[in-house]
């Protein structure tokens, strides 16, 4: 085995060298100023959808009807609402529920279990979600998750993810980011299931567009009429290390679960494989994942893509060991899953084993992600929303 590794290591100098010589793309953390959608009810906190109904010549008792329908009961046209008005319905769906996602289609593997859906936003703007369903096990119940997207495109820039290589389009409004989590709910509800898991790891990183995530996520863990009503722990916002946001949402009280993508465990590798660590560096990073920690009192995730002879030498194992042994933290691998043009592949399974021996020996707990989606580009990095 030393030998594999010894042998491994001057590849991956070598490949690497090539690599890092690459043309970036720059980092861009404010996205391009275009027009978001019109005003819709999940944009709005409980006051302004009082305000919004009695502007529209309703009783306000009418916002919390509204709210049993679009977060109780999935329903987004007020013109099949029957206890409201008739005379009302069209100038409701006007005024406060106009067409935010358009479906251009579906792709569905793993027997049914994964389904991937490209939508059109208001100005032909592409996203993507992903709704995956993971039937119950001994000592386990049903989970049905969706990995929904903050923004269009991303403008974090990573060169092993095809979102992050597509460039930032722009930021989605709070409802754009809601009307995907209802829209999965409501599959859920199809397949007699229910949403259980939101996992905010598609397109976009989410604390670059951190004015519409927070009430996003209010919208999904406040109680029918005003919301979901999903638990704070069920909710997932990754991060590639924005450090000041992560103070910010640590202050919020939300508690939801923090991921942090770290990808390297040195700043050398980091700073190419993940650019904002040109910007705040591995241990900034960690630290400000820790004050998340003590804040909420709960562990937080590491994401680290395995890619061969790049980040999955043994002694990067053992470096992140001991970044991450004295932490309430927690590492999951991702086996690198393959983009368009790339070169780049998953790191052998025995390498990716020895790996996860080697984190483990440090105490550190460590899970292997299932490849959901992959036969549709609908895993981890592979979102691009390539339109039909």
């Amino acid at each position: 085995m030393a030998g594999f590794w010894d042998t491994g290591r001057v590849l991956s100098d070598i490949l690497w060298s090539e690599r890092r010589h690459m043309t970036a793309l720059p980092l861009v953390f404010d996205a391009p100023r275009r027009g978001l959608p019109p005003r819709h009810f999940a944009d709005l906190a409980a006051q302004e959808r009082t305000a919004a109904v009695t502007e529209l010549g309703l009783p306000a008792f009418r916002a919390d009807q509204l709210g049993r329908h679009y977060y109780g009961r999935y329903e987004n046209d007020p013109r099949t609402m029957t206890d409201l008005p008739a005379e009302a319905r069209d100038r409701v769906k006007e005024g406060l529920f106009p067409d935010l996602l358009t479906e251009v289609r579906s792709l569905s593997t793993d027997v049914g279990t994964t389904r991937k859906t490209l939508w059109r936003l208001h100005d032909g703007t592409l996203v993507e979600s992903v709704l995956m369903r993971y039937p119950a096990r001994p000592g386990r119940s049903e989970r049905i998750t969706v990995c929904v997207s903050s923004q269009a495109g991303c403008g974090m820039a990573c060169p092993f993810c095809a979102t992050g290589q597509g460039g930032l389009k722009r930021n989605l409004s709070t409802a754009e980011i809601v009307d995907q989590v209802v829209a999965a709910a409501r599959t859920a509800a199809e397949w007699r299931g229910r949403l259980s898991n939101v996992v905010f790891m598609g397109m976009g990183e989410p604390l670059a567009n951190y004015t519409r995530l927070v009430p996003a996520l209010h919208r999904l863990i406040d109680p029918a009429p005003a919301g979901l009503g999903l638990s704070r722990r069920s909710l997932t916002v990754s991060t590639v290390g924005l450090v000041p946001a992560i103070g910010r949402l640590a202050e919020e009280g939300l508690d939801v679960t923090l991921a942090v993508s770290l990808h390297a465990p040195d700043d050398e590798l980091r700073d190419t494989l993940v650019p904002v660590n040109t910007r705040w560096k591995v241990a900034e990073v960690l630290a400000a994942a820790d004050s998340y920690a003590a804040r909420t009192g709960r562990r937080y995730s590491i994401e680290y893509a395995m890619i061969r002879g790049v980040n999955d030498q043994p002694w990067r194992a053992d470096l992140l060991g001991d970044l991450l042994a004295p932490r309430l933290a927690h590492v999951n691998l991702i086996p690198l899953n393959p983009t368009p043009g790339s070169k780049w592949d998953a790191s052998p399974k025995r390498v990716e084993q020895e790996f996860v021996r080697r984190v483990e020996a440090h105490g550190v707990p460590v899970t292997v992600r299932d490849t959901r989606g992959r036969e549709i580009d609908g895993a981890c990095g592979q979102l691009a929303a390539n339109g039909a």
